[in-house]
């Protein structure tokens, strides 16, 4: 009986990381590594050992990297400035402070606008930049989104079929 509950506290723990693939405030991935870890700690490595840990860790570092960087990549490929690329950085975190989850998603893309217009450009330029800002971070959060969910699928067939 300990196992299954075992099992539903790291899955429960994985789903939450799941939805923080999209919901930013979530560290996402980061609670889905932290899944494996937990189960592989209390059954002693039955299933998976440190290749498996290390992979994925790999795996987690990466993805927090492209997260980082997709709206800054996403502001740059539609032809933001330096201004507009820290615009959207500065925007990210006051969005978060003053918008809560809102500003999550409208921080950057104001930021990006802001940073556009104060360097000089054209409203159409900074729009566009905010658009990309925006494309980025959804960029992301669908990569971010598909690692969570092979990573699961992996965990889930290690456990049933390992």
């Amino acid at each position: 009986m300990g196992h299954i509950l075992l099992l539903i506290l790291v899955l429960i723990i994985m789903i939450i990381g799941l939805a923080g693939t999209i919901i930013p405030l979530i560290p996402g991935i980061p609670l889905i590594y932290l899944g494996y870890f937990i189960y592989g700690l209390a059954t002693h490595w039955q299933h998976y050992g440190a290749q498996a840990m290390v992979f994925w860790g790999l795996i987690t570092v990466l993805t927090i990297t492209v997260d980082y960087y997709a709206g800054a990549i996403g502001a740059k490929k539609y032809g933001s400035s330096a201004a507009g690329i820290w615009g959207s950085v500065l925007g990210g975190i006051l969005g978060i402070v003053f918008l809560g989850f809102l500003g999550i998603i409208l921080g950057p893309i104001l930021g990006a606008v802001t940073g556009e217009l104060l360097a000089g450009k054209t409203q159409k330029e900074a729009w566009k930049s905010g658009w990309g800002a925006l494309i980025g971070f959804l960029a992301g959060s669908l990569f971010k989104a598909i690692v969570g969910l092979v990573m699961i699928g992996t965990f889930l067939w290690w456990i049933v079929f390992g």
